[in-house]
């Protein structure tokens, strides 16, 4: 797998406008009602990550959670980075 340009990153994100590109990869905030809201979407990402075997930077600060995406073997942000993106904006939006 190979890593994306900006070009083509901007044009995978484009329907994903929650999403930037920042320090070379992916990423996104999401903000719940409180802790147990955010830990429960945590674990929904972990299965879905591992069911790609793709594993996001995933950060909680008690409702608030970052989750960062790149391809470290590839050195960057690859096809599978935005698969995964989308499939976690969809499970926020449940």
């Amino acid at each position: 797998m190979t890593a994306l340009s900006d070009d083509d990153i901007g044009r995978g994100l484009a329907g994903l406008p929650s999403w930037g590109l920042a320090g070379g990869q992916i990423v996104t905030d999401y903000r719940f009602e409180d802790f147990p809201q955010a830990v429960a979407f945590v674990v929904r990402v972990a299965f879905a990550a591992e069911a790609a075997d793709h594993h996001p930077d995933l950060d909680v600060r008690y409702n608030h959670v970052r989750v960062a995406l790149s391809t470290h073997s590839a050195g960057g942000v690859t096809a599978k980075d935005l698969e995964l993106a989308a499939a976690i904006e969809a499970m926020a939006r449940r």
